[in-house]
């Protein structure tokens, strides 16, 4: 049997740089940054003073405040980016098709707001101050769960926690669901809602986190005063569709999505291996699993993280696995612009990975001021610039020793 083609047909995305996903990409290619002052937490408690949040978002708009309230946040982004996507894909999930389409929604740390806020309500009144709902809004899986209960998907439905590269792996794995038959359409990508006490005090203890004060400034990855990551938050949902089933019903194509490659580091459970040998084996698999070769390749929206172990080993891995044509690479960092949105971070930069496709345009990474001699690629510095994408691949690095690369290409 050979594998089923599977495209893009819908996209949603609530990001710090925009709350759809038109809004953030026009955003993103004007280099303009969704960095600002930390405002969620008490900054005078924590030596991080900025953080890329979210930013006029009413939860009102695509459900009631009764059925809002027993969510956490990371939920509440995830159905109004899938609301988007299904909308902007105009399937119409009825009896006939419900138990073909599933919905993979994957989180990094899913409700840690809530259970910090609740562990309060515990220690300060008791057990039963602790609300009833306390259990399904913390776990992960729940935004995949509520998406599917709103949009009536009745297909797979999973979960994938992956750290950092959550949101990648995520869309992978629904795309082989799609690719083998077990699913017509599925509903996928990644949410996330960190910037709690307990996230940023954890990141800040282990020293992950830039300590730059200036938001403009403080996201600058490949730059040689990179200090760490700006945390942020935010969902990129996707709509993948088998090529016949989007045809037949005449949709609207983005791109098709044509190879996948998830790999283990086996290392540490928080730096990377050594040249990003765990990362250059999953971009290889993701260039094989499409049938393409490294020269295929035009754009690689990189992991691109600011820290100094992460941009210097992506940048060894993409010379290991593309050689001399690593040198006629786009690359670029769009978490330059919209801080780190961990697990939802691979669900927000595959939509900017489509959109580059779909438009010719290579996205900057803003903040190069002074290039890291250790990362001498085309990172596309400061502005976007006209280019032809035929495909591209988008990677995801994570905690754990996670990586993933999916690979995107024009659909003809």
């Amino acid at each position: 049997m050979t594998n089923r083609r599977v495209v893009v047909t819908g996209i949603g995305a609530i990001s710090p740089v925009g709350n759809d996903a038109e809004t953030g990409w026009k955003n993103i290619i004007e280099g303009k940054s969704g960095i600002g002052p930390l405002t969620r937490l008490n900054a005078e408690e924590f030596p991080v003073k900025v953080a890329a949040e979210i930013k006029d978002f009413d939860i009102e708009t695509y459900i009631n405040r009764k059925e809002a309230r027993k969510m956490d946040r990371f939920t509440h982004y995830a159905i109004a980016a899938s609301v988007m996507a299904y909308n902007d894909s105009k399937l119409e999930i009825t009896d006939e098709n419900a138990a073909r389409v599933g919905v993979w929604i994957g989180s990094g740390i899913g409700g840690l707001e809530t259970l910090e806020t609740q562990h309060e309500n515990f220690l300060n009144r008791g057990y039963k101050r602790v609300s009833p709902f306390f259990v399904p809004m913390m776990i992960p899986d729940m935004a995949a769960g509520q998406v599917s209960i709103l949009l009536g998907a009745k297909g797979i439905n999973s979960c994938t926690v992956t750290a950092c590269a959550t949101g990648t792996n995520s869309i992978g794995d629904a795309f082989k669901a799609i690719q083998r038959g077990d699913a017509d359409v599925m509903i996928t990508g990644g949410a996330e809602a960190p910037i709690t006490k307990m996230s940023v005090a954890g990141f800040c203890a282990n020293t992950a986190l830039s300590t730059n004060p200036d938001p403009q400034t403080a996201s600058r990855p490949f730059d040689l005063n990179r200090d760490g990551f700006v945390i942020g938050e935010g969902a990129g949902i996707i709509v993948l569709e088998d090529l016949e089933h989007a045809l037949n019903r005449g949709a609207k194509i983005y791109a098709e999505i044509a190879g996948y490659g998830s790999t283990g580091d086996a290392f540490h459970i928080t730096a990377p291996a050594p040249g990003g040998e765990g990362g250059a084996r999953a971009m290889k698999i993701a260039i094989e699993d499409a049938g393409l070769n490294p020269e295929d390749i035009q754009y690689v929206n990189a992991h691109g993280t600011s820290t100094p172990y992460n941009d210097k080993y992506e940048t060894m891995a993409v010379k290991e696995v593309f050689g001399d044509h690593a040198n006629k690479l786009a690359i670029s960092s769009t978490k330059s612009m919209t801080g780190h949105m961990l697990g939802a971070a691979g669900g927000v930069e595959a939509i900017f990975t489509i959109q580059a496709i779909r438009d010719s345009i290579l996205p900057p990474t803003i903040n190069i001021e002074t290039p890291d001699p250790e990362c001498d690629l085309d990172y596309v510095p400061n502005q976007a610039r006209k280019g032809e994408i035929n495909a591209a691949i988008s990677n995801s690095l994570g905690f754990g020793g996670h990586n993933a690369t999916i690979l995107f290409k024009k659909y003809q």
